[in-house]
């Protein structure tokens, strides 16, 4: 199963909190080393965010960020040219944008390279195969997504995202990273996921929510 372990209880030795945390690093480092070798092209825009660190949760979702490229499908149209890069756009999380450039750089997708940009709320304009919205309420997160009309695999990380319009929700389930998907959504958006990733998903959700 896909996830890591954020927090420690106060009782936990300090050496055994040391250790988790280091398994998580490395759970991070697999997952991000996981995809076919490619050119990237480092976004400007990364240089300021690439200041703040991101914290244990940042890294962990930036890393299932990649990971989900690996898995999805995009149609044909959503690219200009055989060679064209697979567009990640992150907004709201500058620190987490950063790490998700250090994680692709030298990597790519089906033989693309890829190109992330931290994206203020008013240049979401155009074609995103990732789109991250983070860090907003779920209402705003709508609006956005909404605005972001050219964007195919929606990820949002509110209390709610999947009725908000996102494909994939990240929530913390017990302490873990884990992600929630529509299939709706994906059939909207025209994108495919890979069984595989529905088989680590917390939710799968298909039709009316419950």
């Amino acid at each position: 199963m896909i996830a890591c372990r954020l927090s420690q209880s106060p009782g936990v030795p300090r050496r055994r909190a040391v250790l988790r945390r280091c398994a998580a690093r490395a759970a991070i480092a697999c997952a991000a080393a996981l995809g076919a070798g490619a050119g990237v092209v480092p976004p400007a825009a990364l240089a300021q965010g690439a200041r703040a660190a991101p914290t244990l949760e940042g890294r962990v979702k930036a890393a299932f960020l990649y990971k989900f490229l690996g898995y999805t499908e995009f149609p044909a149209s959503a690219f200009a040219e055989p060679g064209s890069p697979v567009a990640i756009g992150v907004v709201g999380a500058d620190d987490i944008a950063a790490e998700l450039g250090r994680i692709v750089a030298g990597r790519g997708v089906d033989d693309r390279p890829i190109v992330v940009r931290a994206l203020r709320e008013d240049e979401l304009a155009g074609t995103w195969h990732l789109l991250f919205i983070s860090g907003v309420a779920c209402e705003r997160a709508a609006r956005l997504a909404r605005a972001a009309a050219g964007a195919l695999l929606v990820v949002t990380d509110c209390e709610s995202g999947l009725p908000a319009g996102s494909v994939i929700n990240f929530r913390i389930v017990d302490a873990q990273v884990r992600f929630d998907v529509s299939l709706d959504a994906a059939e909207r958006k025209n994108v495919k996921l890979s069984s595989r990733l529905l088989t680590v998903a917390n939710r799968v959700q298909r039709g009316a929510q419950p």
